[in-house]
C-alpha cells in the first residue's frame, strides 16, 4: 500500500512523537513518584516491573509482530480477505493467553515475591499489576491491525491515553493508600498500569470498529480468494511469534537477573538491605528510566519498519529494502548519538532537575552510553524481524545478556563502582547485541554503511554540541547562583544548555552535509520547510 521510503518515516516519525509526550507524561510521574514515595518506595514499585514486563511478553508471544508482518505482506500483495482472516485469529489467540497469565500472576504474586523477589512487601504491587497484563495483551491485538496496514496513528492515540490514565490514576491512589503503608502505595502505583491498558484498550476497540467495515469492503471487492486452513495459519504466525517471544523475553529476564543480582551483590559489597534497595531504585527507576528515553525513537522505527521491510520483502524488492535500512539505521545513529553524550555530560543535573537526587547521577552517567547499543539494537531488531529473520535478534541478545550477566556479578560487588558496575555490565552486554545485529543486516540485506556518514560528520556535531553544552550549563549556573535558589539555578542551567546543544548539533550537521535534503523532506511538516532554508543558504551540500 505504500512504496516510498517516506511513508515508513512518517509512520515512526507519529510513533516517536507520541512515545515521547508519553515519556514526558511519565517523566513527570516518576518525579511525582519519587517525591512521595522515596527511594525505598520506588524500589518496591520497580519490584513489580521486570516481572509483569515479562509475563506480558509471554502473554502476547510476538503475535503482534507476526500479525503486523502477515497482514502487510497480503495487503502488498492485495489479499484482504486473508489479511482481516489473519486479525481475527490472532485476536483469539491473545485474548485468551492474557487472560490466563493475568490469573498466574495474580494468584502466584506471594510466591513469586518471595522466590524471585525476596522481600514480602513486593506481593501487593505484583497483585496490583496483574489486570494490565490481559488489557494489554488484547490491545496489542488491535494495535497488530493498524500497524499491519501501516497506520501508526491508532497506535500512537491509544499510547498517550494509556499513559495519562495510567499516570492519573495512579498518582490518586498512591496519595490515598500512601497512610496505610508504604507497599500499598507502591500497590496503587502499580495499578495505574491496568488503568492505562484499559483506556488503551477501549480506544482502540473504537476505532477498529470504525475501521473494519472500509477493509471489509474491500476484502469484498477483491476476485479471488485461496484461504490457508487455519492450522497452517496459526503454525505461520507462531513460526514468526516464537522467536520474537524469545527475543522479547531475553530483555526482561535480564532485568529479573539484575534483580536477584544487584540487590544480592550490593549487600556482598558491604551495603544493608535498606540501602541496596534504594541503590537499586536510583539505577532502574531513575536513571534506567532516562536512558531508556531516547529507545522511544528506535522503537519508533522499529515498529514501523516490521510492516515497511515485510512489504518490500514480500515485492521482492531488494533496492527498496536497502534503502530503508539505510535510512532507519543513519537516523538511529544521528540521534542517539548527542543523547548518550549530553545524558553523560549533564547525568548529575538532570537526575537533581528530575529526581532532586544527586546520588542516581553516578548511575546515569555509566548508564548513558548504553543509549547508543540499544537505540541500534531495536532499529536493527525490527529490520532482521521484517524480512522473516525473528531468531537471529533473539540470539544476539542472549549471547548479549550473557555478557552482561557475567560482568554484572562481578563488577557490582566492587564496593567503588556499586551500581556502576552494573550499568557498564549493561553498555558492554548491549553493545554486544548490537555489533552482531549490525553484521547480520549486513549479510542479509548487502547493506553497508559509509564511515562519512556514520562516525565522522555526527562525530563532528557532537563535539561541537558537547563543548557547548558544558560551557553553557558553567555560564548559566555561574550567572543566576547570586539570585536564583540551587534547584531553580540548576534547573534554569539545564535546561538552557539542552536546548542550545540541540540547536548547535542541527545546524553543525547542516554545515557538515550530514543531512541531506531527501532526508529533511522525509521530516512531517516542518522537512519541506527546513530543506528549503538549507537550500536556499546553501547549508546542505546535497540537493
Amino acid at each position: 500500500m505504500f512504496s516510498s521510503n517516506s511513508s515508513f518515516v512518517k509512520g515512526a516519525a507519529i510513533l516517536a512523537v507520541a512515545g515521547i509526550s508519553a515519556r514526558v507524561i511519565g517523566a513527570g510521574f516518576r518525579i511525582v513518584l519519587a517525591a512521595i514515595l522515596g527511594d525505598e518506595g520506588i524500589g518496591l514499585y520497580q519490584y513489580a516491573y521486570p516481572i509483569y514486563t515479562t509475563l506480558l511478553v509471554i502473554s502476547t508471544a510476538g503475535i503482534p509482530v507476526a500479525l503486523s508482518k502477515i497482514m502487510a505482506e497480503k495487503i502488498a500483495l492485495k489479499d484482504y480477505r486473508e489479511a482481516f482472516r489473519v486479525f481475527r485469529i490472532a485476536f483469539f489467540l491473545l485474548t485468551l493467553s492474557g487472560l490466563v497469565i493475568t490469573l498466574i500472576l495474580f494468584w502466584g504474586a506471594e510466591y513469586i515475591a518471595l522466590s524471585v523477589v525476596k522481600d514480602l512487601k513486593a506481593v501487593y504491587p505484583i497483585m496490583a499489576i496483574a489486570p494490565a497484563i490481559f488489557f494489554v495483551t488484547v490491545m496489542a491485538s488491535l494495535r497488530g491491525f493498524f500497524q499491519g496496514q501501516q497506520n501508526m496513528a491508532p497506535t500512537a492515540a491509544s499510547q498517550l491515553l494509556e499513559q495519562l490514565a495510567r499516570v492519573g490514576i495512579s498518582i490518586y491512589l498512591v496519595v490515598t493508600l500512601l497512610p496505610a503503608g508504604l507497599e500499598f502505595a507502591a500497590a496503587g502505583a502499580t495499578s495505574g498500569a491496568a488503568a492505562g491498558g484499559l483506556a488503551g484498550l477501549l480506544m482502540l476497540a473504537l476505532l477498529y470498529w470504525r475501521k473494519r467495515y472500509q477493509f471489509k469492503s474491500l476484502a469484498a471487492q477483491q476476485q479471488e480468494h485461496n484461504p490457508d486452513p487455519i492450522g497452517r495459519i496459526i503454525g505461520r504466525i507462531f513460526s514468526l511469534a516464537i522467536p520474537v517471544t524469545i527475543g522479547g523475553l531475553v530483555i526482561p529476564l535480564i532485568t529479573l537477573i539484575d534483580l536477584a543480582v544487584v540487590p544480592r551483590q550490593l549487600q556482598a559489597a558491604g551495603f544493608d538491605l535498606e540501602t541496596a534497595r534504594a541503590l537499586y531504585g536510583q539505577l532502574t527507576g531513575m536513571a534506567g528510566s532516562v536512558v531508556y528515553f531516547p529507545n522511544v525513537i528506535a522503537l519508533a522505527l522499529s515498529i514501523s519498519l516490521v510492516p515497511a521491510i515485510s512489504e518490500a520483502f514480500a515485492l521482492q524488492n531488494k533496492i527498496l529494502i536497502q534503502s530503508r535500512a539505510a535510512i532507519a539505521i543513519k537516523l538511529t545513529v544521528l540521534f542517539s548519538l548527542p543523547s548518550a553524550l549530553g545524558l553523560f555530560l549533564l547525568a548529575e543535573p538532570i537526575t537533581v532537575l528530575l529526581f532532586n537526587n544527586a546520588a542516581a547521577g553516578y548511575s546515569l552517567a555509566y548508564m548513558s552510553w548504553s543509549v547508543i547499543p540499544l537505540c541500534l539494537y531495536v532499529t536493527t531488531t525490527g529490520l532482521i524481524q521484517g524480512l522473516g529473520r525473528p531468531i537471529t535478534p533473539a540470539l544476539n541478545m542472549f549471547y548479549g545478556g550473557l555478557v552482561k550477566t557475567i560482568l554484572a556479578w562481578f563488577l557490582t560487588a566492587i564496593p567503588e563502582l556499586n551500581v556502576g558496575g552494573a550499568a557498564l555490565a549493561s553498555v558492554v552486554g548491549i553493545g554486544v547485541a548490537a555489533a552482531l545485529n549490525l553484521y547480520h543486516v549486513s549479510r542479509f540485506t548487502d547493506w553497508r554503511g559509509g564511515l562519512r556518514e556514520l562516525i565522522l560528520l555526527p562525530g563532528l556535531a557532537v563535539a561541537a554540541m558537547s563543548v557547548v553544552v558544558y560551557l553553557t550549563y558553567e555560564v548559566v549556573s555561574r550567572f543566576t547562583e547570586s539570585y536564583l535558589s540551587a534547584g531553580r539555578q540548576n534547573g534554569l542551567a539545564t535546561l538552557t544548555a539542552i536546548l542550545i546543544g540541540i540547536l548547535i548539533y542541527g545546524v553543525v550537521l547542516l554545515l557538515s552535509g550530514g543531512l541531506q535534503r531527501s532526508e529533511l523532506l522525509m521530516i512531517p511538516v516542518l522537512g519541506p520547510r527546513l530543506a528549503n532554508l538549507a537550500g536556499r543558504i546553501r547549508l546542505n551540500r546535497i540537493s
